[in-house]
This record gives C-alpha cells, structure tokens and sequence, in this order.
C-alpha cells in the first residue's frame, strides 16, 4: 500500500531520492494504514541538524480516544548522519527543496517516507506535460473505439 505525492510529481523535477523512518505516535500508524493522509503543500527542512517535515497531514483516526494526536505536528525523519550530510550540502544550491513523494508501509509493518531532492519546474514544463497527458488519452480513446 502507496499513498503517492501527485502533486509533487508534477510540480518538480526529482534529482535524487531517499527512503527515510518517521516518528509517528499511536494513532498515525493506524491512520496512515487507512489512506488518510495529506501531502499539500509539505517539504523537508533542516532543524539542529535534524530533517523535520513540516504540513503533513495525518488525519484524526476515527476510534481514537483523547491520546488522538495532532494532524499537522511536525515529524522527525529518521536518516543516516551521512545521508543528512549529503542532502544539507545540496540543498544550499540555489532552487532545491527536499519534498515528500510517498508513503508507505514496508515488510516489518513500519511506515517509511521516501523524500526527494528536487527543483521546481517551470510554467512551460507543466504545459508540456499537460500536452503529451492529452494526446495519450486521445490516442486510446482511437483504440478502444476500434477494439472488439
């Protein structure tokens, strides 16, 4: 099970992904399995050298009781020293950003976030995405209408 960052796709180019742990607390376990889960406008920053993502929205789970958590805390990620070397270096690079793409749950149960470094795209790249999105979908249209 993937709850994938759409958004974030098209509105940035990916130059190099992670896969990371996140602290979450007892109710955003059991949230993140039922799909409720929000990625508008979150991103990675760095705080006492430590990556914390900020506007992730875990929502409520519907049978907590008053240990509920808050939807919208902000969460530590859990990386290697040199892995939050490597991505402090290059994000001093003038236009990148380190964005959540997705979530999931992995064998042992644990959720994991894979984040990416990336830089935004520009008004044309979008226009051009839309454009090839278009002329995909008219050409199957043209192969279901001919198919049996």
């Amino acid at each position: 099970m993937k709850i994938i960052n759409k958004k974030a796709k098209f509105n940035f180019e990916f130059l190099e992904k992670e896969i990371a742990g996140i602290v979450l607390k007892g109710t955003e376990i059991k949230s993140i399995r039922d799909n409720k889960v929000n990625f508008n406008d979150s991103f990675c920053y760095f705080k006492d050298n430590e990556l914390w993502i900020k506007n992730l929205n875990i929502s409520e789970y519907f049978n907590g009781n008053l240990n509920n958590h808050e939807p919208t805390r902000e969460r530590k990620l859990l990386l290697t020293k040199k892995q939050l070397e490597r991505f402090k270096s290059k994000l001093e690079e003038k236009g990148l950003t380190i964005v959540p793409t997705e979530i999931f749950i992995n064998d042992k149960g644990f959720a994991k976030i894979e984040i990416a470094l990336s830089r935004g795209k520009k008004t044309y790249d979008k226009k051009q995405i839309i454009k090839e999105n278009d002329i995909k979908k008219e050409m199957d249209r043209e192969l279901k209408k001919y198919k049996f």
